[in-house]
């Protein structure tokens, strides 16, 4: 069976079995790399996707299920080249540490950004729930998307 993907704007092909974790098919057939299959069970964030606008992380979603949704990798946030709000952001408040979490960070934080963009401290540790960081205190990446927003 092959399943049409629109991944980033573009639609790809996957001949994989339908259960197939939706991280593995963007990591293995697409090679997008982004979205780390860290946990495997849903609760680190590591792997987090945009899927139809929201949050969702992608080891829990088999591929048959994506079929017919738009998925966004962070590969895919930042435009021309450029970084998106957060990601410079994240790099101006020097946030970014072993690069495990971050992915998954940056694709919750620019949902967070663009859905609600009075967001104060309390709202995006909240958004942060899902995404769990070994490295920093979260300080530093609070502080970058209060940082972002005031940009915007």
């Amino acid at each position: 069976m092959v399943f049409t993907l629109s991944v980033n704007g573009d639609n790809l092909a996957s001949t994989a079995d339908p259960v197939t974790p939706l991280v593995d098919v963007l990591r293995e057939e697409f090679h997008l790399t982004g979205a780390k299959p860290v946990c495997r069970e849903g609760f680190c964030g590591a792997c987090m996707v945009l899927v139809d606008g929201k949050p969702a992380p992608s080891c829990l979603m088999p591929v048959a299920l994506a079929e017919d949704c738009e998925i966004r990798t962070v590969e895919g946030l930042a435009g021309g080249g450029a970084l998106n709000p957060i990601q410079q952001a994240l790099e101006t408040c020097d946030a970014v540490q072993c690069g495990m979490c971050f992915p998954g960070m940056v694709v919750t934080l620019t949902h967070l950004l663009t859905t609600t963009p009075g967001a104060t401290r309390d709202d995006i540790r909240a958004a942060l729930t899902g995404n769990i960081c070994r490295c920093t205190g979260y300080e530093r990446i609070i502080d970058a998307a209060m940082l972002a927003l005031a940009a915007t």
